[in-house]
C-alpha cells in the first residue's frame, strides 16, 4: 500500500549544529510498530503547514516512543519556515522510504566517508556498528571549515570509540587541512578495506568510489547515497528517476557498480563525466 497521507509530527525542540544547520528532535504522534524497524540511510518525507513537503534523512531512527531525529540545513523556503517554528509545533511525516546501507559484514574492515552534512545518513549505521567490536570500523569525515561541520555531539562520541579521521578545505591545523580524497592512499596502505560506504556531494562521492576501486575495493563492496528531487517517495512522479531506477524506491543507497550502470544509461557522462562513470 502506499504511503501518501502524512501522519501528524511534532516538532519536540532543535539546537544548531554547523553553519545554516539545525539538529531536530521530532515525535510522531501516531508511532506504528513498524517505525522501529526503520533502518540507518532512509528518509522520510516532512512536511511544514503552507510549504509542501521535502525529504530528510534520519539521524536516529524512531524509538518506541516515536521520537527520532534529523539534521537539517536551511536551504529554501520550507527549511526556512521550519526554522522559525517554536517548540510544540505540529507537522508532518511520511515515511520510512528507501533502501538503507547494507548490515555491517562480519569482522570485516569498513571505512565511512563523508562529506559536509553528507554525515547525517551515515550516523545511525556507525552508531550501531561501533556497538559491534568484531568490526575494525574508520570514519574520514571532510567539511569546508570547522563552521561548516556537523553532528558535534556525535563526532565527539565516536572520537573516543573508534578511529575518526576530520580534514578541512579551509582553515584548522595543517595536518587537517585538505579533502578526504587525499586521506585514503593512508587509509588504504594501513588497511584496504573490505566495504567502504559514502556520502556526500555526487562528484565528490564519485570521485571517492573510483579511488577506492584504484586501491584495490571491489566496486561491489562501495555504497554510496544519492540525492535526488523527491516528490512522491513511492515511485509516481519520477522527479527521482536514473535511467530505469527510481531514487527514492531502489535508492538512496545505491552499490557503486550498480550506480555507475545507471549513470551511463541515462547517458550523464556529459552532467557527470566520462571518467566517473566509465570502467575503473
Amino acid at each position: 500500500m502506499l504511503e501518501l497521507t502524512p501522519r501528524p509530527l511534532r516538532l519536540l525542540g532543535s539546537y544548531a549544529d554547523g553553519r545554516d544547520a539545525r539538529h531536530f528532535r521530532l515525535r510522531l504522534e501516531q508511532p506504528l510498530e513498524s517505525d522501529r524497524a526503520t533502518l540507518p540511510g532512509q528518509f522520510f518525507m516532512l512536511g511544514v503547514p503552507g510549504q509542501g513537503e521535502a525529504p530528510f534523512t534520519y539521524v536516529s531512527a524512531p524509538d518506541a516512543a516515536g521520537e527520532f531525529s534529523a539534521l537539517i540545513r536551511r536551504s529554501g523556503r520550507l527549511t526556512a519556515r521550519l526554522f522559525e517554528l517554536e517548540t510544540g509545533a505540529l507537522l508532518g511525516c511520511r515515511g520510512p522510504f528507501g533502501r538503507g546501507w547494507p548490515e555491517p559484514d562480519g569482522s570485516k574492515s569498513v571505512l565511512v566517508v563523508a562529506g559536509g552534512c553528507g554525515l547525517a545518513p551515515l550516523a545511525g549505521w556507525i552508531a550501531a556498528a561501533s556497538e559491534r567490536p568484531e568490526l575494525a570500523l574508520r570514519v574520514l569525515y571532510g567539511a569546508r571549515s570547522a563552521e561548516h561541520q556537523v553532528l558535534g555531539r556525535e563526532r565527539a562520541r565516536w572520537r573516543s570509540i573508534l578511529p575518526l579521521i576530520e580534514t578541512l578545505d579551509e582553515g584548522g591545523p595543517e595536518e587537517l587541512r585538505g579533502s578526504p580524497l587525499g586521506q585514503l592512499d593512508r587509509l588504504c596502505a594501513e588497511t584496504l578495506p573490505h566495504s567502504v560506504l559514502c556520502c556526500g556531494p555526487e562528484a565528490f562521492m564519485l570521485a571517492i568510489a573510483k579511488a577506492c576501486v584504484r586501491r584495490g575495493v571491489a566496486a561491489e563492496r562501495i555504497w554510496l547515497s544519492v540525492e535526488r528531487r523527491m516528490h512522491c517517495a513511492v515511485g509516481l512522479c519520477g522527479h527521482c528517476y536514473i535511467a530505469d531506477s527510481y531514487a527514492c524506491v531502489d535508492g538512496p543507497t545505491y552499490r557503486y557498480d550498480q550506480y555507475r550502470a545507471l549513470l551511463a544509461r541515462g547517458n550523464l557522462r556529459g552532467v557527470l563525466g566520462a571518467a566517473d562513470v566509465g570502467p575503473c
